[in-house]
């Protein structure tokens, strides 16, 4: 993302809405990549705004590709710096769109596949609270947190088939989060790959709907 106004497409209510979706579609991918996951999410919350935001045009081996940082591989020794850097220009449009929405953050939920995943779990790390929840489709850390998001909670969803990025990842995401004391959830589908599948976007409605964030429980 840049200063530039970010192209996107939306889903909105014919009322005001009164929750908010931001969807990030994976690496070389688009917005409508995230279609199937709006319109689900749209049928179980009748009231929210979905936003699907097109990430930034990249030259990669040698074809025009959107991506949300330039970042390509797990393997990459600076993904961390890249991604750590890019995330800012996604906390203003996520600001931008609660403000344009007039949606609190505690009614703001993040979702990404992949690499949109992976900034995603960066923004919950630099940005705690700024979205009451963040959906994880098949994407890794870019870097472990060093302490719990207190005011974001995590849901962590994957294919245990997915070779791209495997689902060990996940499990010892997780891991390192239930350390930490933090709020999350992890979701491994047996049948799944590296994919945006029907059962993981149902198990993550099922959590939206389900799982009363920790901190609520803890402030009673």
């Amino acid at each position: 993302m840049n200063a530039a106004p970010v192209e996107t497409l939306e889903l909105l209510p014919a009322t005001p809405p009164r929750q908010l979706f931001v969807l990030l579609h994976g690496a070389g991918g688009s917005a409508v990549d995230m279609l199937d996951l709006a319109t689900l999410l749209g049928e179980a919350f009748a009231e929210a705004a979905i936003v699907m935001p097109e990430g930034v045009e990249a030259i990669h081996l040698g074809k025009t590709e959107r991506h949300w940082f330039p970042a390509f591989g797990l393997t990459d020794a600076n993904q961390a710096e890249r991604v750590a850097q890019a995330v800012p220009a996604l906390a203003r449009f996520i600001r931008e769109q609660q403000e344009r929405f007039g949606i609190l953050q505690t009614d703001t939920a993040l979702a990404g596949f992949s690499q949109g995943a992976t900034m995603a779990l960066a923004l919950s790390d630099q940005h705690d609270g700024l979205v009451g929840r963040v959906l994880a489709f098949s994407g890794p850390y870019a870097a472990w947190p060093d302490k719990a998001p207190a005011l974001t909670t995590i849901h962590l969803l994957h294919g245990q088939l997915d070779t791209v990025v495997p689902a060990r990842l996940a499990r010892q995401a997780y891991a390192e989060l239930m350390a930490l004391g933090a709020d999350a959830t992890c979701d491994i589908a047996s049948t799944v790959a590296h994919e945006l599948h029907p059962a993981l976007m149902e198990q993550a409605v099922h959590r939206l709907q389900t799982c009363v964030p920790l901190r609520f429980w803890r402030s009673a």
